[in-house]
């Protein structure tokens, strides 16, 4: 089969296609022909030498997927061949054919096509385990997203409004986003290249409860003085800087939590656990379209280095997606 690697790291360019033998599949696993793959940040940071799979993981870039069930191992009991399925995986998802664990798996939403599908799993199993498992967002709390028009942003702006009724607040790079996340439901968008999102969240909001942070560094100091008392701040990326001073007098003071996660090292059988929250409580609104998925473009698997381009130039809304020849 074919597959993307990076075995040098660096720009798109950095990125060959090889050919690899078509997984085997274990008695826990299902073998997905994918149709759809999903283009998401880690994948960049992957490809720059910055976010190396764990230990057993293939090499292969992709974290989620759309497709047909292929093969099924001989303890699958959920799935069958021929079933249309999206899944989140730790690796290996762009290429022909992928190997998941079972409870990796959900449905393709009704209604949705194969590369609205593939769009999913990443940006929804992060934004449900850090807004709703680790944030622990309450019913009408408000939530402030760095990156409102991110993949993973319009998902928990969307999940926030429906599920929650929270007041919501977000930061944008550009005039076009800010406009697109009210779209979505964010109440306050500010602009942070123009506006000082630091002052203007607070005042906007009265105080933040759950903050879902991508970029720490030197933001962070800032985002935990604008928590309410018993506010969380949870961290899912590292691209403003790994090391901060901070007022740990505050954080305790305030009952203040700092946290944060990554989804590629868990088990199956935690992930398995996500994935059930939200074929309960977001995919039957997917299908209804109270919660949409927004694909930006779509391209070519061929054309995967002009694909990684568009998140290295962040002109990225939503999700962009590569497609298979044949899907």
């Amino acid at each position: 089969m074919k597959a993307v690697v990076a075995p040098t790291p660096g720009g798109p360019e950095a990125l060959e296609f090889v050919d690899r033998p078509i997984p085997q599949i274990e008695a826990d696993e299902v073998l997905i022909r994918v149709q759809a793959v999903g283009v998401n940040r880690p994948d960049i940071r992957q490809r720059q030498g910055l976010y190396p799979p764990p230990p057993g993981v293939t090499d292969i870039l992709g974290l989620d997927l759309a497709g047909t069930i292929a093969a099924v191992g001989a303890s699958v009991t959920r799935w069958s061949v021929g079933d249309v399925v999206c899944a989140l995986v730790a690796g290996g998802s762009y290429a022909e054919y992928c190997a998941v664990p079972e409870p990796q798996c959900l449905p393709a939403p009704d209604g949705l096509s194969i590369e609205e599908a593939a769009s999913l799993p990443e940006v929804f199993f992060t934004a449900w385990t850090n807004v709703f498992d680790r944030g622990g967002l309450c019913e009408g709390e408000v939530l402030f997203v760095q990156g409102g028009t991110s993949g993973v942003g319009l998902a928990a702006i969307q999940m926030a409004k429906v599920l929650r009724n929270a007041v919501v607040a977000a930061t944008v790079g550009d005039e076009e986003k800010r406009e697109f996340c009210r779209q979505f439901g964010a109440d306050h968008v500010f602009n942070y290249k123009t506006e000082n999102w630091r002052t203007l969240v607070g005042a906007a909001t009265g105080g933040v409860d759950v903050i879902l942070d991508s970029q720490a560094g030197d933001y962070l100091a800032d985002e935990l003085a604008m928590l309410n008392v018993d506010g969380r701040l949870v961290l899912i990326a590292t691209h403003r800087g790994k090391h901060v001073d901070v007022n740990v007098h505050d954080i305790f003071r305030r009952r203040l939590t700092l946290t944060g996660s990554t989804l590629r090292p868990r088990t199956a059988e935690q992930k398995g656990a996500v994935a059930q929250s939200l074929e309960r409580h977001v995919w039957p609104r997917l299908a209804s379209r109270e919660i949409k998925t927004f694909v930006q473009s779509v391209f070519d698997f061929t054309d995967v280095r002009q694909a990684h381009q568009v998140l290295d130039d962040n002109r990225q809304i939503g999700k962009i997606v590569l497609k298979m020849a044949d899907a």
